[in-house]
């Protein structure tokens, strides 16, 4: 039975708690490890270097130490495999000579989709710089077992889905020009790659900085710095947003029913947020950028030196942002990614806000940054500072407004998750209510007396 907007209870979410909780446990058990492998290795007297595992292969482990228990979870507990929006039926198995047409027209589909991908990636000269040479290595060694591996897979997942000329299908058919194809379809199916394509790029590139950071953290160093243990938990909590959120962009997968349902059809959705991930971002907000917003801005550190308590107030508020931003993420389990629908998450951060994420990060960057209070450059450095901060959070409203603006064009239970926030959701009440006064008040017209 469906929940209605004055329920006390928002509707049911499609993931349920205990696959980011599972997905936690494992990577932080896996920290553990790579911290504690030099105690470990000489106990056991291994041969090799006794260091902690701090490497990129280290993190990229890290994957799975989260996304295996993830996947178990889903399958043994929530047995997500039987649920009928995974458009399979397991106890049907047709002869395999039946969909074999099908799966070769969906393989031409799938491997050319990745040959384009990869030009691409050879042509963002961006890709074989910095961070990104770890993404591109990764990739590389990963795309010829991918291949193997796909073959087995598409052969398999045909004879079991109610309808196997998905969007690989329909481009594959129009590569081939053997039958008819759906517009609609290839262009959905092009969504859905991109983002992976170009998030999943990002994401495995950023995996092994913060990594290494956290692995390699001293605590009895942290705790001689003002501060320093506050940035230390905040550099863990960055770490398990992006391990997740990685996780999210690998599994994308029909039998645990993660699957791209749909990519944001909207032109400015895709435009507000590819202007807050590289390259486009570095003209943004880095230095120099447009909406540069650090400029002579030293930050709370700064300004809070020599008040310790102040400090450490300050800095256990940015914690608690940066949890929410982090929560916001683990709630997800295997279906995070940006620009998709995926289902509908309607419980841990999301029962406050209907934007956890956009909200947290862009608190945080006003209290970390602290953009009005500059060094030099006097009061117009300052204006140019909060002007730049305040276009940047205007760029993620945009970007809350259109996948709001996407998911509630694709799912009732979206639609009914929406109208419960607005009448139940703390924050969202909260600031729809000082948005209706804004709005109020700029509609008032002035009373002028009678001539």
């Amino acid at each position: 039975m469906r929940e209605d907007a004055s329920s006390s209870q928002p509707p049911r979410s499609d993931v349920s708690a205990g696959v980011g909780l599972v997905g936690l446990a494992g990577l932080l058990g896996w920290i553990a490890f790579c911290r504690a492998f030099p105690d470990i290795s000489t106990a056991l007297d291994l041969p090799g270097p006794h260091a902690r595992l701090a490497g990129p292969y280290a993190a990229l482990c890290g994957l799975l130490a989260s996304g295996v228990p993830m996947v178990l979870w889903s399958i043994l507990v929530d047995k997500v495999h039987r649920r009928p929006s995974t458009g399979l039926v397991l106890g049907k198995q047709g002869p395999a000579h039946s969909t074999r047409a099908i799966s070769f027209t969906k393989l031409t589909g799938l491997w050319a989709t990745w040959a384009v991908i990869a030009v691409l990636y050879g042509l963002g000269r961006w890709y074989w710089d910095g961070n990104y040479l770890f993404a591109m290595e990764v990739l590389a060694y990963a795309a010829v077992p991918a291949l193997i591996l796909s073959v087995p897979y598409i052969f398999w997942i045909d004879r079991r889905m109610e309808e196997p000329r998905d969007g690989t299908w329909h481009f594959g058919a129009f590569l081939l020009a053997r039958e008819q194809w759906d517009r609609e379809k290839v262009i959905g199916h092009w969504r859905a790659w991109i983002i992976k394509g170009f998030f999943g790029a990002f994401m495995i590139s950023i995996l092994p900085g913060g990594f290494a950071e956290v692995v390699n953290a001293d605590p009895a160093a942290l705790a001689t710095r003002p501060g320093a243990l506050a940035l230390a938990v905040i550099s863990l909590l960055f770490v398990i947003d992006v391990q997740i959120g990685t996780v999210g962009y690998v599994m994308t997968m029909r039998p645990l029913d993660t699957h791209i349902r749909s990519g944001n059809p909207f032109l400015a959705g895709w435009i507000a947020a590819l202007l807050c991930y590289p390259p486009f971002v570095y003209g943004i907000t880095g230095a120099g950028g447009l909406l540069s917003y650090e400029n002579n801005a030293p930050g709370w550190q700064h300004w809070l030196a020599g008040e310790p308590w102040l400090m450490a107030l300050w800095g256990g508020w940015l914690v608690v942002l940066t949890a929410m931003y982090a929560w916001a993420t683990v709630v997800f389990g295997l279906r995070f990614s940006n620009l998709t629908y995926r289902g509908v998450i309607t419980h841990g951060p999301y029962r406050f806000t209907r934007h956890p994420a956009y909200l947290s990060k862009n608190l945080f960057w006003w209290s970390a940054a602290l953009p009005f209070l500059v060094t030099n450059g006097g009061l117009l450095e300052a204006v140019r500072n909060v002007v730049g901060l305040s276009l940047v959070s205007g760029i993620y409203y945009w970007r809350a407004r259109t996948e709001e603006a996407h998911l509630l064009r694709e799912d009732a239970k979206y639609r009914e998750y929406h109208a419960w926030m607005s009448r139940n959701g703390p924050l969202t009440v909260a600031i729809g209510a000082l948005g209706h006064a804004i709005s109020r008040g700029r509609n008032q017209q002035p009373l002028h007396p009678a001539e």
